[in-house]
């Protein structure tokens, strides 16, 4: 069976693939053995599945592929981080980062080219919007890393943890976004624990409560401001989903399954949200919700107008949720030197939101208002 356009296996779960083998005229477990060459052994060629007899493979020459993404660029911090740009097509490109450690590796992967969504503090939303991203490209970050960087001297696959926190928002790419957590959780594919795959969300309330039945993953609030008159200023969808609903939502999450919990991420912003009077009303804002917070040293990025808080601020920050009783950690900055850091990526966008040109007439307008002050 011949088709004019080839389907990227990688973007298929087990329950699509065995359905699309079934329009081959091929039993629904061919999928089990493909899936395991695909994942477990990181073969994208037909011909080397020798568990699969001739015909199969033929047929499958004819109508698939195996396609991981093809890195633009890559490179690696003093600090071991990775970050490499794929591209989606020839003006457009992604960027992942993959952040080894003794015990884990932890693989930052993108769900969309650009982002919609436009906060304030962070680079990729500067970039404007182009598109979401398939399953198969989402799988193919993971995919293709593991080959880039070869297994580990155990025989394993170096990428043990996925967070989606690179571009885009996941939960804006619903569609594709869960297929893909289902082969990172699923025996056949990546066979992750679903403590080692984060979602992490700005605030899109209906697609969080619908993510709360369809996917058992951990999940990352990112919240940046304790009310709403801040927060709609650094997170716009505030004004859509406000903290009230957002938290309501979160708290339906947990119940959906008792042994979750929530990390809350908080960009620390010198003189926007870093008083201890912020903190105070953290900590009540989060009473009852069983939570980590994450807090986020500020990485800037051209034209940006905020700071990083100076460490003393964030360290009396935290001090203040501990005293509350939120647990609360500071992220260790990573890959900062090659811009991979938390709020850094920016890939290639053509942006079709044109945020960027509403960005810089904004600018120029601010400057000639202060100019003539």
């Amino acid at each position: 069976m011949v088709r004019d356009v080839k389907t990227n296996l990688l973007g298929l779960d087990r329950s699509g693939l065995e359905a699309f083998f079934v329009t081959l005229g091929e039993k629904p477990f061919r999928a089990r053995q493909v899936m395991k060459w695909i994942y477990d052994r990181g073969v994208d060629d037909f011909d080397a599945m020798t568990d699969l007899g001739k015909a199969l493979r033929e047929k499958l020459n004819a109508c698939a592929e195996i396609r991981g993404l093809e890195p633009s660029s890559e490179q690696r911090s003093a600090d071991g981080t990775h970050k490499w740009l794929f591209s989606m097509d020839a003006t457009n490109g992604i960027e992942t980062v993959f952040i080894p450690e003794p015990d884990r590796g932890t693989l930052c992967i993108s769900s969309q080219v650009g982002c919609a969504l436009d906060c304030a503090f962070c680079s990729t939303a500067q970039q404007g919007f182009n598109r979401n991203l398939e399953t198969a490209e989402i799988i193919g970050q993971v995919w293709t890393a593991n080959r880039l960087l070869g297994r580990r001297p155990d025989g394993g696959w170096p990428v043990t943890n996925i967070v989606f926190m690179g571009m885009g928002e996941p939960l804006a790419n619903y569609r594709r976004l869960v297929p893909a957590v289902r082969i990172l959780l699923d025996d056949l594919g990546y066979g992750l624990s679903k403590r080692r795959v984060t979602v992490s969300t700005s605030g899109l309330v209906p697609a969080l409560d619908r993510l709360a039945n369809d996917c058992d993953v951990a999940l990352a609030l990112s919240l940046h401001a304790p009310n709403d008159a801040l927060r709609d200023i650094l997170v716009p969808i505030n004004r859509k989903y406000p903290i009230a609903e957002l938290m309501a939502s979160a708290h339906r999450y947990i119940s959906a399954q008792p042994h979750r919990h929530v990390t809350i991420e908080y960009v620390m912003l010198d003189g926007v949200n870093d008083s201890e009077k912020h903190a105070h009303e953290l900590a009540a804002l989060l009473a009852g919700l069983p939570c980590k917070v994450n807090l986020i040293p500020f990485n800037p990025f051209p034209e940006t107008r905020y700071k990083r808080s100076p460490r003393p601020v964030i360290d009396r920050f935290r001090d203040v949720l501990m005293a509350r009783g939120v647990l609360t950690i500071t992220r260790r900055t990573r890959g900062d030197d090659i811009d991979a850091a938390c709020g850094q990526l920016a890939g290639r966008v053509d942006d079709k939101s044109r945020r960027r040109e509403r960005h810089r007439i904004a600018r120029e307008r601010t400057a000639e208002m202060e100019a003539r002050a």
